[in-house]
């Protein structure tokens, strides 16, 4: 019991490893899921067609970082 309540103690430092919580593959991901989401908005501009969005909102936000995180790997 004692040590469970010592396990709850919440004065102590943060872990030093904190910078270690987001994957490499997380990284790639929100970057590509970002530029997919300008990449659509740019693609309103150029045409209205629903399917050439998703499209580009799948491919670039999706099935490229899936294959540069499969290619890495």
């Amino acid at each position: 019991m004692y040590y469970a309540a010592e396990r709850l103690n919440m004065s102590e430092q943060p872990s030093t490893r904190s910078n270690s919580l987001v994957s490499a593959e997380t990284k790639i991901t929100a970057v590509f899921v970002i530029l997919a989401l300008v990449s659509v908005y740019g693609t309103t501009a150029v045409t209205d067609t629903q399917w050439i969005h998703f499209a580009v909102l799948l491919g670039v936000g999706v099935i490229a970082p899936t294959f540069i995180n499969e290619w890495r790997n």
